[in-house]
C-alpha cells in the first residue's frame, strides 16, 4: 500500500468508527474512538487465532508497520494539534496560573520522572526483568507527561472552573514540550539517537541543563519569532483565505524550522498559538475572519484527534506483549498515579497556592492529567534497547487505562469536589 491507501484507510475507518460511537455509544469522541478500533483490533486477532489460514494479522501487521507512528505524530499531526489547542488558551487566566503551570510543567515534571523511574526500576527487578535504571528513567520521562490532546479533548465536555480549566490545560501544552527535551537527553546519555533532534555522541550531567536551555529556550524564542511575524502580516490585511493559510504556513514552517535548529518545536507551536489566538484575534481579525479561523482550526484538530485515537487503538497488533509484561504494566498503572499525585500535591503546598484551588485540586489535576499518543510515539521512536519491549508494553497498558477509566470518569470527579 501506498501512502495515500494508508491514509484513505485510516480516514475511512476513522469516519465509521466516528459514526458509530456519535449514534449509539455516545462516548466522548477520544474515548469512543479509542474504544471501537481496540476492539476491532481484538476481535482481528480473535478471528485470526480461531482461522490462522487467513493471515488477516499478518497482512495489517505489513500495513501498519509502514506507518511510522513516531514521525507521523511527532513530526507531523503533534504541531498543527499543539497550535490548535493553544489558540484556546485565555492568556489572562494563563498570566494567573503562570507559576502554578511552570512548576508542575518543570519541577513536577521532573519529579514525577524520577519517582516513576525509580519504583519502575525496582518492580522490574522484582519481577526477573534485567533492566538498567536509565532506560527506566527514559521511561519515568515518556510516562509523566500529562498529554494535551488528551486533556483539551476531555475539557471540552466538562463544566470546570475557568481558573482550574486554565491551568490544566496550560500545564498539558508545557510539560509534553519539556518532557521531549527531557527524554532526548535522557536518551543521548545512553549514547543513543532518538531521531528527535537531539545528540547522539552521549551528555555527559554537565550537558543535560544547557541542552534543556537550547531547547526550551530556543523554541520559546522561535515560537515568539515566528508567531510575530504571522501577526504582522495578518495585522496588515483582511482576507480571512489569506489569513488561514498565514496560520497554517506558521505551523509547518516554524515546526519543521525548530527540527533544523534543534529547538523544541512542540514549545514553539504552544506559544505561536497562545500568540495568535489572543493578541492576533483582538488586534490583527476581523469577525469575519477570527470566525474563519477558529472553524478551521476547530475542524483540523478534530480530524487529527480521530486518525492519532484510531491509530493508539489500532496499535495493539503491532506491539509484542507477553503475559508477565502486561503484569508489569497493570502495576505501572499505580506507580505512574500515585506519582502524579506527589508531583502535583508538593509544588501547590510549597508556591502556597492551594487556597486559591477548589477542594480537591490535587485529586483533580491528578485524575484529569491523561496520558495520549506523545508517549505511545516517544516509546515507540526508542532507539533498539533490550527494554524496549517491557517500556512499549507498559507504556501502552497506562495509556489505555488513562483514556478509556480516566477520561470516561474526570467529569465525576470534579462534580464531586467542585
Amino acid at each position: 500500500m501506498n501512502l495515500f491507501d494508508i491514509i484513505s484507510f485510516l480516514m475511512v475507518f476513522a469516519a465509521v468508527f466516528g459514526y458509530i460511537n456519535h449514534r449509539w455509544l455516545k462516548l466522548a469522541p477520544t474515548v469512543g474512538l479509542l474504544m471501537i478500533s481496540l476492539a476491532s483490533s481484538l476481535a482481528i486477532m480473535l478471528l485470526h487465532w480461531v482461522f490462522p489460514s487467513l493471515t488477516i494479522v499478518e497482512q495489517l501487521q505489513t500495513t501498519l508497520g509502514n506507518i511510522d507512528f513516531n514521525r507521523t505524530l511527532m513530526h507531523g499531526m503533534l504541531g498543527f494539534l499543539l497550535f490548535a489547542g493553544a489558540l484556546h488558551v485565555d492568556l489572562e487566566f494563563f498570566i494567573k496560573r503562570k507559576l502554578t503551570i511552570a512548576s508542575l510543567a518543570t519541577v513536577g515534571l521532573l519529579m514525577s520522572t524520577f519517582m516513576v523511574g525509580y519504583l519502575s526500576w525496582w518492580l522490574f527487578r522484582l519481577m526477573g526483568f534485567d533492566v538498567g535504571f536509565l532506560p527506566c528513567l527514559i521511561f519515568g520521562s515518556l510516562i509523566s507527561p500529562t498529554d494535551p490532546i488528551a486533556v483539551m479533548g476531555t475539557l471540552k465536555t466538562m463544566n470546570a472552573p475557568k481558573d482550574l480549566e486554565a491551568n490544566i490545560a496550560g500545564e498539558s501544552l508545557f510539560n509534553d514540550g519539556v518532557a521531549v527535551v527531557i527524554f532526548t537527553a535522557l536518551v543521548a546519555m545512553l549514547g543513543l539517537d532518538t531521531g528527535h533532534g537531539g545528540h547522539s555522541g552521549g551528555l555527559s550531567g554537565a550537558d543535560v541543563g544547557i541542552f534543556f536551555l537550547r531547547e526550551a529556550g530556543g523554541g520559546t524564542i522561535l515560537g515568539l519569532v515566528a508567531g510575530y511575524i504571522a501577526y504582522r502580516m495578518m495585522l496588515s490585511i483582511d482576507d480571512y483565505i489569506v489569513e488561514v493559510l498565514i496560520t497554517l504556513a506558521l505551523v509547518m514552517g516554524a515546526y519543521s524550522l525548530a527540527w533544523k535548529l534543534h529547538v523544541s518545536g512542540p514549545i514553539a507551536m504552544v506559544v505561536a498559538g497562545i500568540l495568535i489566538g489572543n493578541r492576533g484575534r483582538a488586534l490583527a481579525m476581523s469577525e469575519e475572519v477570527a470566525d474563519y479561523l477558529e472553524k478551521f482550526w476547530e475542524l483540523i484538530d478534530e480530524i487529527l484527534n480521530a486518525l492519532l485515537f484510531m491509530l493508539i487503538g489500532v496499535e495493539v497488533l503491532v506491539i509484542a506483549f507477553s503475559w508477565k509484561g502486561v503484569l508489569a504494566g497493570l502495576v505501572t498503572i499505580v506507580i505512574v498515579l500515585g506519582a502524579r499525585f506527589i508531583s502535583v500535591w508538593v509544588p501547590i503546598s510549597i508556591i502556597g497556592l492551594r487556597n486559591q484551588f477548589p477542594r480537591g485540586v490535587t485529586r483533580i489535576l491528578t485524575w484529569a492529567g491523561l496520558r495520549g499518543g506523545i508517549s505511545v510515539a516517544l516509546a515507540l521512536s526508542l532507539p533498539p534497547i533490550p527494554e524496549k519491549s517491557l517500556i512499549l508494553t507498559c507504556t501502552y497498558i497506562v495509556v489505555l487505562f488513562s483514556i478509556v477509566v480516566q477520561g470516561m470518569t474526570v467529569e465525576k470527579v470534579l462534580r464531586r469536589y467542585l
